[in-house]
């Protein structure tokens, strides 16, 4: 006997034949539901676990070709076994069954061992196919919980990855009070005015950790050139020069993508568009596109910050010059993307403010998405 209880719908139009069909399946001990239109088949189908359909198929309504055309088209009812039980013997009757999807086939009057063998086996299949069913949910289930884990892992990696490589730069100016909230600025100004350029996700996110490492070689700079007040001589200009091949220098060799974008944004982002800035003084497109986006946004964040040689300059005087530069020092296309930006790089200095920031207004005038 079988030791697991099942749930079995028996359907037909005669009373008599129920009868039969539960007094057969009774012994093994399972459930036996009955239908007697194809109506009621479906719905009791639709609305309980069967496992097993025995099912006539000559009955007034609709008969149980269609009943089982219908089943087995649902996503509910598709994998339970179906056996036509019928007093129609001909081929052509067969065939049509298992068109329609019937599983098995059986001939009035139903013979009792015939009945329970043929159970028996499908309920195998359907128990079989029920685990395969649950594993394969519980597959996928794991394997989505595995893969927000691993999401949330890469952003906690990636955070902790900023947050490491914004302390390493800071300590290339950890003279100047502000480094910290300067290299947080770099990055979040490069990157957003890499978006407003339409760069690829990827490429954003490099710029994003790449341009807080742009002054890294001013670690190998002494006290006297970068604390000076007041303007270098020409051979302390040198001197100063050298931090972008020193912090090259300190990034080269790498595999990581991004620390070979820091390598050249260290190297070039003092380079401008009309070919007179340093170390090499490329112009035009032969500077890297990451060097010129993160040119701007040093430029703009430096301006408006105090130094040791300087006072910080209001928004609006900042503006002026880097307005004043386009097509000069620097790319057309990144200034009027800069300026594009001038929400988002507001927003920036604000939440990362050292001296305050001047009014969303000053923007005015110089080609934003500000009114």
């Amino acid at each position: 006997m079988e030791t697991e209880r099942h749930r079995i719908l028996a359907v037909d139009d005669e009373e008599c034949n129920l009868v039969v069909i539960k007094a057969m399946l009774a012994p093994l001990g399972h459930q036996v539901l009955l239908a007697r239109n194809g109506y009621e088949a479906l719905s009791i189908a639709l609305q309980n676990h069967i496992d097993l359909i025995l099912l006539d198929v000559t009955m007034p309504g609709v008969d149980g070709f269609e009943v089982a055309n219908r089943l087995k088209h649902s996503e509910v009812t598709r994998t339970i076994p179906i056996v036509m039980v019928t007093a129609l013997n001909e081929v052509e009757h067969r065939v049509k069954a298992f068109d329609v999807g019937a599983d098995d086939f059986l001939c009035k009057p139903v013979d009792r061992t015939e009945l329970q063998a043929r159970v028996r086996s499908l309920l195998q299949v359907k128990a079989y196919h029920d685990h395969m069913q649950d594993y394969q949910q519980t597959l996928e289930a794991e394997v989505s919980k595995r893969t927000a884990d691993l999401a949330e892992a890469l952003r906690e990696l990636q955070a902790s990855s900023l947050d490491t490589i914004n302390r390493l730069s800071a300590a290339a100016e950890y003279r100047d009070e502000d480094a910290g909230s300067h290299i947080v600025r770099i990055g979040l100004y490069a990157a957003a005015i890499a978006r407003t350029l339409g760069l690829d996700a990827d490429t954003v996110d490099r710029i994003r950790y790449a341009a807080p490492m742009h002054d890294i070689g001013k670690i190998g700079l002494p006290d006297r050139i970068l604390l000076k007040p007041g303007a270098l001589k020409p051979d302390e200009w040198e001197i100063m020069k050298q931090h972008t091949v020193i912090g090259a220098g300190i990034l080269a060799g790498s595999d990581r993508d991004f620390i070979q974008t820091a390598e050249q944004i260290a190297l070039t982002h003092h380079e401008k568009w009309d070919g007179s800035g340093y170390p090499r003084e490329l112009s035009g497109e032969d500077i890297p596109v990451e060097g010129r986006i993160t040119a701007i946004a040093d430029v703009f964040d430096a301006l408006t910050i105090k130094r040791p040689y300087k006072e910080a300059l209001s928004l609006r005087e900042s503006l002026a010059i880097i307005e004043s530069s386009r097509g000069t020092h620097f790319d057309p296309d990144v200034a009027d993307a800069f300026f594009e930006t001038g929400r988002e790089i507001l927003a920036i200095k604000t939440q990362h403010r050292d001296q305050g920031v001047s009014l969303l207004a000053q923007f005015n005038g110089y080609g934003g998405d500000l009114e």
